[in-house]
């Protein structure tokens, strides 16, 4: 332990977000892409046939792929698969935001988005992409069983090429003026939908 003056906890942190205290440590262990497909095979195993991944459609804020996380965590996902380049990666600011939530989940980075969503479907799964382009509503949309929810990014959500290789898309209602919601909250609602769906 060495005492150090908080000009020097600012110099050393990321956007100033130390509280006081800095720890040096390694990079996130980010594991296969095949990781998490057991892991969702398993979790299916033991849950009437019920699993969720989570795939981020080139998301560009590690505070959002934090709080994306935290709800992935709580609502029992198997884990969350990422692009590994021109996307959020896992920083300080995401296991801040995540309450911690990274350290419990797996995460993987993936080169290519579409292939992973054969993969997945090889596998057994449903993909559902979250879209305000779709058609029918999330509650409408079916997502009992193994689902794959893909959310975009936030400036333009789910590219047309990750949204045709969906199996189905839902949207979430809209009754106010501004239409849209922050992708972390749109995923979190989609998230519990997929719970409420299947217990």
């Amino acid at each position: 332990v060495k005492g150090v003056s908080r000009g020097k906890l600012d110099e050393l942190s990321e956007g100033r977000l130390h509280q006081g205290i800095i720890a040096e440590a390694g990079g996130y262990p980010y594991v296969s892409a095949q990781d998490v497909i057991d892991e969702a095979l398993k979790r299916a195993d033991e849950n009437n046939g019920n699993a969720l991944v989570i795939v981020l459609d080139h998301l560009t804020d590690a505070g959002n792929l934090g709080a994306i996380a935290r709800s992935a965590e709580v609502v029992g996902a198997a884990g969350i698969l990422i692009p590994n380049k021109r996307s959020a990666h896992v920083t300080p600011a995401t296991y801040k935001s995540s309450a911690g939530a990274v350290a419990h989940l797996k995460i993987a980075q993936i080169p290519n988005i579409a292939q992973m969503l054969d993969r997945l479907k090889q596998a057994g799964c449903w993909v559902a992409g979250a879209s305000e382009k779709a058609k029918q509503d999330i509650w409408s949309s079916p997502l009992s069983g193994k689902i794959v929810l893909v959310m975009g990014n936030e400036q333009e959500g789910i590219s047309h090429l990750v949204l045709e290789n969906c199996d189905m898309a839902g949207k979430l209602p809209m009754m106010g003026e501004i239409q849209s919601l922050n992708v972390a909250q749109s995923a979190t609602a989609c998230m519990y939908e997929w719970l409420r769906q299947n217990w």
